[in-house]
């Protein structure tokens, strides 16, 4: 994919299109996009696209894994999870190493899709050791200290998957506790 100009904007305006489809919490909606090639286009626009592409791609990916088919999807192969995990990760730290601070709209985005990951029990125990450490460091997530929301969710996030320790430090107190661990 190019990042000259005039294909960032029909980047934009294609995932634009897209993005308002997926607005609609239809599981027909989400059924029909992954039977298309949609999730590796979003994953590599994660990787290559200025911010704003690359924050409806996440937006996009999120709003798949919020519907169950979407997640049952991802996480039906350890390579479509591993495949998503990496994207997010690498994202995670390209944000640490922003000049100016993190985008707090895309790691809003991110730790939305890595929650919803960690609803289904084999990615829960996977996340374990691929979270990046980034996401538990209090220095890297205080740009969060003014979105309660996204604060309870990374808090929420960091307790199931098991560093309870973590979330404490982000002082989000009201998140509950991770479902049992059962079988996959």
């Amino acid at each position: 994919m190019s990042k000259t100009r005039p294909f960032e904007y029909l980047r934009l305006t294609s995932l634009g299109v897209i993005g308002a489809l997926v607005k609609v919490d239809d599981t027909d909606v989400i059924n029909f996009l992954l039977s298309t090639e949609i999730i590796p286009l979003c994953l590599r626009t994660m990787e290559i696209g200025t911010e704003l592409s690359k924050t409806v791609a996440t937006f996009i990916v999120q709003k798949i894994l919020l519907d169950d088919v979407g997640l049952n999807y991802i996480c039906a192969t350890a390579e479509r999870f591993f495949a998503v995990g990496a994207v997010l990760g690498n994202m995670v730290v390209a944000q640490a190493q922003m000049v100016d601070q993190p985008s707090q709209r895309l790691l809003k985005h991110i730790i939305r899709c890595y929650l919803r990951l960690s609803d289904n029990p084999r990615a829960r125990e996977a996340l374990r050791s691929c979270l990046p450490e980034l996401l538990r460091n209090a220095q890297f997530t205080a740009c969060l200290k003014n979105d309660e929301t996204t604060r309870r969710w990374l808090a929420q996030l960091l307790i199931n998957v098991g560093f309870p320790d973590a979330a404490a430090a982000l002082g989000a107190l009201d998140v509950v506790q991770p479902t049992p661990m059962t079988g996959a």
